[in-house]
């Protein structure tokens, strides 16, 4: 049995691995890059909190010792399924089962001069390019002497108050009250500004009211400025206009307002639906579709408990993966008594991190809320517990350390510019 995995994130890879060394499944496992990315701690990258390697893991190394995963290196540009087939940039590739793990790109809402402006951080690469465009803005800004130009170049604007908003917001926060003003003696950092603009009326919406009221008073204490119920009508890599007509001046906007499922060509259109999600049955698999299943955030399952798809975080692709798995090993099996499993989402929780000794956690059974210090502890175990490779773990525990005790990170360096339009 051929399994074919395209893409190799939290759903992909933990499918590839679950299916490594199985007998009777060989997979071929996808992937535009040579690595799996840990896309929680992007933000981290941006801040130059940790190196980008840190949160990176080849995944040639991972299937090492495999006898029957194999890598490829491309991009996947259209399925057949009448064929059974996809085709690369590469080459065209047969399956027996193909799984379609593509996760989710930023999603701009169709507007083209939003998209070439923000920066979104979306893969290792965009985090990069986010911290080089802040580090540029302020040895740009000690030689500049229109005062509205400087403060054009000290302002950050953050879109979308989810997770990942928060905690960039937090991260910057700290850099501008610890970090920058010893690198940056000539700047005058009560000038910057770090707004965090909301659409809805709370931060961390998908996560409980205590968290969001919680949250939102860390951001504040930290110096953030939160505008819940602020709309961005357009920016064009120098002003923010809101719709209620507000105009903040910005040469830096972090794009974390929202997702879309990226749907490669061939795949029915009819099946897809809201957030450019495919719509799968309870196997995962797509529907109308003999043998194509889908997982992680592309994937639009509805069930009884979630009746508008599952939240697109890790944990889901995880155990969808996991559920995916078992029924393959099944199905490779020659016998008659087949029992596959249906998936149902166990929800452990979710949390979110804003600052030192900072971070709120809504845990799922038992119910409850925490905040502060023990949050936070619980947030830097858990996330050192999922990323991949003992040595990346060292790394990452003692940067935490050194910054813990020190307020400060040695990673901020500037090689080059790495796509976006240099200031």
């Amino acid at each position: 049995m051929k399994v074919v995995i395209v893409g190799a994130g939290f759903g992909g890879l933990r499918l590839a691995r679950k299916l490594n060394n199985k007998p009777g499944i060989e997979v071929v496992l996808i992937d535009r890059f040579n690595f799996h990315q840990f896309q929680p701690l992007f933000y981290q990258v941006a801040t130059a909190g940790l190196d980008a390697s840190n949160i990176s893991f080849p995944l040639r190394k991972v299937f090492q010792h495999s006898k029957n995963v194999r890598i490829r290196l491309a991009e996947l540009k259209e399925v057949k399924p009448e064929l059974n087939t996809i085709i690369t940039n590469e080459e065209e590739i047969s399956y027996d089962a193909l799984v379609i793990a593509t996760g989710a790109d930023t999603n701009f809402f169709g507007n083209k001069k939003i998209e070439a402006a923000a920066y979104p951080m979306k893969t290792t690469i965009e985090a990069l390019q986010l911290r080089y465009r802040i580090l540029k803005n302020y040895e740009k800004a000690i030689t500049v002497t229109d005062e509205e130009e400087l403060q054009r170049l000290m302002n950050i604007v953050v879109v979308g108050a989810g997770p990942t908003g928060v905690e960039v917001s937090g991260a910057l926060a700290e850099m501008k009250k610890f970090v920058l003003p010893r690198d940056y003696p000539d700047l005058s950092f009560s000038k910057m500004n770090i707004f965090l603009l909301e659409g809805s009326d709370r931060t961390l919406a998908t996560m409980s009211k205590k968290s969001s009221e919680q949250s939102k008073k860390y951001l504040e204490k930290l110096g953030v400025k939160v505008l819940t119920n602020a709309l961005v009508q357009d920016y064009d890599g120098t002003n923010v206009e809101l719709k209620d007509g507000t105009n903040i001046p910005s040469a830096t906007v972090i794009w974390a307002a929202g997702i879309k499922g990226n749907i490669p060509i061939g795949i029915d259109q009819n099946l897809i639906t809201r957030g450019n999600r495919i719509i799968v049955d309870r196997y995962c698999k797509i529907q109308k579709a003999e043998n194509i299943y889908a997982i992680g955030d592309i994937a639009w399952m509805v069930t009884p408990q979630y009746s508008k798809g599952h939240p697109q975080v890790a944990s889901v692709a995880i155990q969808m993966a996991d559920v995916l798995a078992y029924n393959f090993k099944l199905q490779a099996k020659q016998t008659s008594n087949k029992k596959y499993k249906v998936f149902e989402y166990r929800d452990k929780g979710s949390m979110a991190t804003v600052g030192k000794n900072l971070a709120v956690v809504d845990m799922a059974k038992p119910k409850m809320h925490f905040g502060g210090f023990f949050a936070w502890m619980v947030w830097m175990s858990l996330h050192l517990m999922l990323i991949l490779g003992v040595k990346n773990r060292f790394f990452i525990f003692i940067n935490w350390l050194q910054s813990y005790f020190t307020r400060d990170q040695n990673l901020r360096l500037i090689f080059r510019n790495l796509g976006k339009t240099d200031v």
